[in-house]
């Protein structure tokens, strides 16, 4: 008789449009949900404290760190959407009374195949009920797609679609009711992955929050080669560490950098040329050989044959970061390799060849292969119109000083938006861009941050507690409120922080409108600002 009622409320959780009528289940009978191309591995309840999760075999190249959680249901299973699929996923549900109504699905970083856990630990301290895949394949190298071309699609779009698709079924069996709101919440390959679903999948979320997306994903590696070709004329590293030094600090110089942050790079032209070393000088200046290698990474990629931009160039201010952490400026994807990264993209995913030279790549006829073949893994379709008309919101933000994925293509794909619209204000009502000043890839750098979901706050007895921020300073929560409230954030409050402590604010504003200083109070309050479109900008939307 147990088993029949547990089938039934299943069933109605199950049912289009029967979500009401759905009774609860505990946590370890959601095991009963399998099904051949949902298998649920393991469903069990977690307790409050410190939590290290055990890793299902080949899911993970990585021991996931202890994560600080309430109490909480775990749910751990494998996807098939198609015979050849091995999509791993975990939903992590709070407790009925803990939750609040929503879920958070959450991205993955670089081509790791491993799940999340950072983020999900972020998202289940604010009641979230969260999900995370690990797109189809265990570790960080590329050669995961050999013998396994469906791993493409996996890897590309199809692993986050159907994760939320089985995580909407357990929360509704979980709790007996749908959540009221859904949010993605994903930042590099997360953020790629966040565009995906809204041009792919409009359906699965109501709020998606994409930073520095990799969405342009075939032109990024496009990128890498040429930033390398350029420091490497040769084959032989011609910018060092000094050099990029040297670049950083003359752009600063030239860009009116304040607290050594150039707070608009769009508006500053810096010519690397103001380095050229004088007759008979050998120190603090450029070759001329350097000099036009400088120039050639800040242009990025053009097609030889029609002069058009493959990909943005590294933005004036991203040489050197002193506070990026494992992105330090140029050095990590340009100068610092002994060849040009992501070649195994090219090798084993386009060509397919592992013997492929990549001496003889063409930016005209590689670059169209790459987008033909590749299409599964690109996100940088302009059309969002399903995903607005069924009232989607989409938060975008970038670091100005990001040196892996150009911030220029993220104002790139937010004007293709706006030129398919026609609408420059249509495009506001549902999506907006926010270019961060100083930060570097997804967050670090020497500038501003924003935060992208709950902050761990320490209470005096040391016991970490999550709390969600105003949603001013807050991504997640600016997302959150724009589609419960119908709030638009028209700002957002990034943080300078030495140490623990925040010393500096400003307002980043919607793209394309600026933070202009008001020149009478501080300059390091927020409220000293305000946001405006600048004059160049107003002019081309009238026109």
């Amino acid at each position: 008789m147990m088993k029949v009622r547990y089938l039934l409320a299943v069933m109605a959780v199950l049912a289009p449009g029967c979500w009401s009528r759905a009774q609860a289940v505990s946590c370890a009978d959601l095991k009963q949900l399998s099904k051949p191309e949902l298998v649920i591995n393991s469903a069990s309840p977690v307790e409050a404290g410190t939590f290290t999760p055990t890793l299902e075999p080949g899911t993970s190249t990585r021991k996931p760190i202890s994560a600080k959680v309430p109490a909480f249901c775990r749910v751990t299973g494998v996807l098939h959407p198609v015979a050849a699929s091995n999509i791993g996923f975990e939903v992590w549900l709070p407790l009925p009374n803990a939750w609040n109504h929503k879920f958070e699905g959450v991205g993955n970083g670089a081509y790791a195949g491993r799940i999340s856990y950072g983020p999900l630990e972020n998202a289940v301290n604010l009641g979230y009920a969260a999900a995370s895949t690990d797109t189809g394949h265990s570790g960080s190298e590329l050669n995961f797609i050999v013998g396994h071309p469906e791993r493409i699609d996996d890897w590309g779009y199809r692993a986050v679609h159907v994760t939320a698709q089985a995580a909407k079924k357990i929360i509704g069996a979980y709790y007996g009711a749908a959540p009221q709101h859904a949010y993605f919440n994903g930042c590099s390959t997360g953020g790629s992955q966040a565009l995906s679903e809204a041009q792919r999948f409009p359906e699965d979320y109501d709020g998606i929050l994409a930073g520095d997306a990799g969405n342009d994903r075939v032109h990024l590696n496009v990128g890498f080669l040429w930033g390398w070709n350029a420091a490497h004329p040769a084959g032989q590293l011609i910018l060092s560490d000094d050099n990029l030094s040297l670049l950083h600090q003359a752009a600063l110089k030239a860009c009116h950098a304040k607290h050594d942050v150039i707070l608009d790079p769009s508006s500053c032209r810096f010519d690397p040329g103001v380095l050229l070393c004088k007759p008979g000088a050998t120190t603090e200046c450029l070759t001329p050989q350097q000099v036009e290698a400088a120039r050639k990474i800040y242009e990025g990629p053009h097609n030889p044959r029609t002069g058009e931009q493959i990909i943005a160039g590294m933005t004036v201010g991203s040489e050197f970061i002193h506070n990026g952490g494992d992105y330090a400026g140029w050095k990590n994807f340009i100068t610092e390799p002994a060849e040009p990264s992501r070649l195994d993209f090219w090798k084993l995913w386009v060509f397919e060849n592992p013997q492929w030279d990549w001496h003889t790549f063409d930016y005209d006829r590689d670059v169209t292969t790459g987008d033909r073949k590749m299409a599964a893994v690109n996100a940088s379709n302009p059309d969002l119109s399903a995903f607005r008309a069924r009232g989607g919101k989409l938060l975008m933000y970038h670091g100005w000083s990001d040196p892996v994925g150009p911030p220029g293509d993220a104002i790139h794909y937010y004007s293709q938006v706006e030129k398919r619209e026609g609408d420059a204000t249509a495009v506001q009502s549902f999506f907006r861009l926010f270019m961060v000043p100083g930060m570097s890839h997804c967050n670090g750098g020497d500038g501003y941050q924003v935060a992208g979901g709950a902050r761990g706050v320490d209470d005096p007895d040391g016991v970490p507690r999550w709390e969600p921020p105003d949603p001013e300073q807050d991504m997640l929560s600016a997302l959150d409120r724009w589609v419960s409230e119908g709030a638009a954030p028209a700002r957002i409050i990034a943080f300078h922080t030495t140490g623990k402590s925040i010393d500096r604010t400003i307002p980043v504003c919607p793209y394309p409108q600026r933070a202009v200083w008001n020149g009478k109070t501080s300059a390091d309050e927020a409220g000293s600002y305000s946001c405006k479109t600048p004059p160049e900008q107003e002019d081309v939307r009238r026109n």
